[in-house]
């Protein structure tokens, strides 16, 4: 997480992401409990743009914190690096948080999701036949398992694409690089 360079501590981008992936897991967990007891359609729309604000808030204060703390330069890269384990601590944290939800406190998420999907598949006009074959594909990879594997996943990609973005912005080259 820090190296020592010359007897002082120096921070990583490894360190500032695992730093920054552990406060974004509590805030994507407290807000997957929001949306969640509310029962808020956490599926696409606007609560599925909130998450993505959310991650790039993170991954730009662990930029700032990893800029603050190291020698005020940030590369590209790094920015990338830093985004990326955010994404996978979160990712990984905030989705066995969700399995562990939907398989043992709320065993019928999954079905409130499947009637949604039907209902929209009902307003899009497709016929009950084509209901039926979409959802017989959607139940295949809509257990809890698959879904634990899916938001790991797309957490970390997610992470990536908003790193890609935030840095950017964010990142501020050493003029002088180290050889």
């Amino acid at each position: 997480m820090e190296t020592q360079v010359n007897g002082s501590a120096r921070i990583t981008p490894r360190g500032s992401g695992i730093r920054f992936g552990l406060i974004g897991a509590v805030v994507m967990i407290a807000y997957l409990l929001i949306l969640n007891v509310t029962g808020l359609k956490s599926t696409g729309g606007v609560w599925t743009w909130l998450g993505y604000v959310i991650t790039a808030f993170v991954i730009f204060f662990a930029h700032r914190y990893y800029k603050e703390n190291g020698d005020g330069f940030m590369s590209y890269g790094q920015g990338i690096g830093i985004a990326f384990w955010i994404g996978l601590v979160s990712g990984v944290i905030s989705s066995i948080f969700q399995y562990l939800y939907i398989k043992f406190i709320d065993t019928g998420f999954l079905d409130v999701i499947k009637e949604r999907q039907i209902e929209e598949m009902q307003q899009q006009g497709l016929s009950d036949e084509q209901i039926d074959k979409a959802v017989e594909i959607w139940s295949m990879f809509m257990s809890p398992e698959a879904l634990l594997i899916f938001m790991v996943l797309g957490s970390i990609i997610a992470a990536i694409i908003i790193g890609l973005i935030v840095t950017i912005f964010t990142q501020k080259n050493n003029p002088e690089p180290a050889f």
